[in-house]
């Protein structure tokens, strides 16, 4: 990928296979000009560290003024992983939406059961289910979109007492050291469908901050 726009490669979620993200994808390219681009990954039998290489590896060779980065749930601990691995040249923002980077507890509840853990997989087995502290210090500012419209299955596992997108309680998205944060009423996987989420997302991405 090269030219002289800046580029933006979006990160899946688990189970998720990148295409999900076409309308937001279309509405960042005509809003804002970016030119997208999406990473697949197998997000059951893929190791973190075998992912975020070859995430890595994606990332390398882009020619663009700027390569932001935007992951949905899951998609952006792989970015936190990649990042943690290999620093970026290019510069650039990122975007986490729905992302629960001060961890699960409808993971670890899914995955106290053995074909629970089979179903979450190995990249969110490594991530989700061991209580992990993460801090966002890798050189390039980091936005936060949390839904908080409650619908979802992960519901019939968990009792949130707060507010919620239906998969990932709002709490769960905070993560020391981002710019910025802000919250919005759709449901998990309504982020990657809504078109305020994708101006959201344009507006940091182009700025370092959300328009609130």
């Amino acid at each position: 990928m090269s030219g002289n726009a800046a580029a933006v490669v979006y990160v899946h979620g688990l189970w998720m296979p990148g295409l999900e993200s076409a309308l937001l994808r279309r509405r960042l390219a005509a809003e804002r000009g970016f030119r997208l681009c999406v990473f697949h990954y197998d997000s059951v039998h893929e190791g973190m560290a075998q992912i975020a290489t070859r995430l890595h590896a994606l990332l390398e060779p882009i020619e663009a003024p700027q390569v932001h980065l935007l992951g949905h749930s899951l998609g952006g601990l792989v970015i936190l992983r990649c990042l943690e691995r290999y620093p970026m040249i290019q510069p650039g923002r990122v975007v986490f939406m729905g992302t629960p980077a001060a961890g699960s507890r409808a993971a670890r509840r899914l995955g106290s059961w053995t074909w629970g853990r089979r179903a979450l997989g190995r990249p969110a087995a490594e991530e989700l289910l061991v209580e992990r502290a993460r801090h966002w210090d890798f050189g390039r500012e980091l936005g936060i979109i949390a839904g908080t419209l409650s619908l979802g299955l992960a519901r019939l596992l968990v009792t949130f007492g707060e507010a919620n997108d239906g998969v990932v309680a709002v709490s769960e998205t905070r993560l020391q050291g981002a710019a910025d944060w802000m919250s919005v009423p759709v449901n998990h996987a309504g982020l990657v469908l809504s078109a305020r989420v994708a101006r959201e997302t344009g507006s940091f991405l182009e700025h370092g901050r959300f328009g609130h």
